[in-house]
């Protein structure tokens, strides 16, 4: 699919109620609309789920879920589940640590934590939430058949040893978990996983949901999927 240069879901932001009927009475809902920003980047973006976000261009694809960091308001760190390959005919690559960075609703861009930073944060408690507030991310386009660990983390006990690097190729679906600590703690908002792949980036859109955010959001996610796929369709 070729690439196109939108987008990236901002937020349901207005929804609600229908005009008034003759007499007062309220008409049936309407659905609410979204906003959806400019990422700066030729790409695609599309929801595989209320907490699973993909985008990807003609050289590389690049899907997250952020579940537990949409439960993690006010907390230092961040965890993303992590998934990416390369789109067919892409040349192989070599995706290292410095390669992936996060942008916050403030403008800042925060690179990935170090092994060390890691490994100092005592984040033991918050992987284990991980395990039950998560969503799939097994989203991957079919040529990418191949299972591959994304290891830029390990615990010094585990028996898998960290990764500064990861070996990308269209038959690889990697995936992984990425640690970023957020000075000043996580703030509801636009947020961005910049993925820089050999001839340029993938920018993948996700948003710290307040709760009614949420809540109208996963009342109307289906009619929300349809008008972000809509709107491609156009394009």
């Amino acid at each position: 699919m070729r690439a196109l240069s939108v987008l990236s879901l901002a937020l349901v932001c207005v929804a609600s109620t229908g005009p008034m009927a003759a007499g007062g009475d309220a008409l049936a809902p309407q659905a609410p609309q979204i906003k959806i920003p400019e990422p700066g980047v030729p790409q695609v973006m599309t929801l595989e789920g209320e907490f699973v976000r993909v985008a990807y261009n003609n050289e590389g694809y690049a899907i997250i879920g952020y579940k537990l960091a949409n439960l993690s308001v006010g907390e230092e760190w961040m965890l993303l589940e992590f998934g990416t390959t390369l789109r067919d005919g892409a040349k192989d690559y070599t995706m290292t640590r410095d390669k992936l960075s996060l942008e916050t609703p403030d403008g800042r861009t925060i690179p990935m934590a170090t092994v060390m930073e890691y490994r100092g944060g005592n984040l033991t408690a918050l992987q284990n939430r991980e395990k039950v507030q998560r969503d799939s991310i097994n989203y991957f386009p079919p040529s990418a058949s191949q299972a591959c660990r994304i290891g830029f983390f390990s615990e010094l006990s585990d028996r898998a040893m960290a990764y500064d690097q990861v070996e990308l190729t269209s038959r690889r679906g990697c995936i992984g978990r990425l640690f970023f600590k957020v000075p000043g703690g996580i703030t509801y908002g636009q947020h961005w996983l910049n993925v820089r792949f050999q001839n340029g980036v993938v920018r993948v859109p996700f948003r710290i949901l307040t709760k009614e955010e949420e809540k109208l959001l996963s009342k109307n996610y289906k009619d929300i999927r349809r008008q972000v796929e809509d709107t491609f369709k156009k394009k």
